[in-house]
């Protein structure tokens, strides 16, 4: 699986390409909680990707395909039916996210 990222141009002045993602990538400090919504639905919020830099709403396609979940990518981040927290986080690990850079909320 590949993230997209888009607009780096103004970060890496002179750095290859691959460089400047991986770069993009791993300054970004992600978020992974669970939310409480009327009669008790749970959806996993993912707060934190740089909405300039990843497409999230093919980021949130894979993930919904991934988890076999509905959800959708909205203000900035992505909202996932279910608890699927730690799912999601093995994901964005394997997807090059460092672990140090994901913070899950119980």
């Amino acid at each position: 699986m590949v993230i997209k990222i888009m607009g780096t141009s103004n970060l890496c002045r002179g750095l290859p390409p691959e460089i400047c993602e991986q770069f993009s990538i791993e300054e970004q400090m992600v978020k992974i909680r669970l939310e409480k919504r009327r009669f008790g639905r749970e959806v996993t919020i993912i707060e934190g990707l740089d909405s300039g830099g990843i497409d999230l709403e093919e980021l949130a396609s894979k993930l919904k395909s991934k988890l076999a979940v509905g959800g959708t990518a909205k203000n900035g981040r992505i909202e996932l039916q279910g608890d699927q927290r730690q799912k999601v986080k093995k994901i964005l690990i394997d997807l090059g996210i460092p672990e140090e850079n994901i913070i899950v909320i119980y």
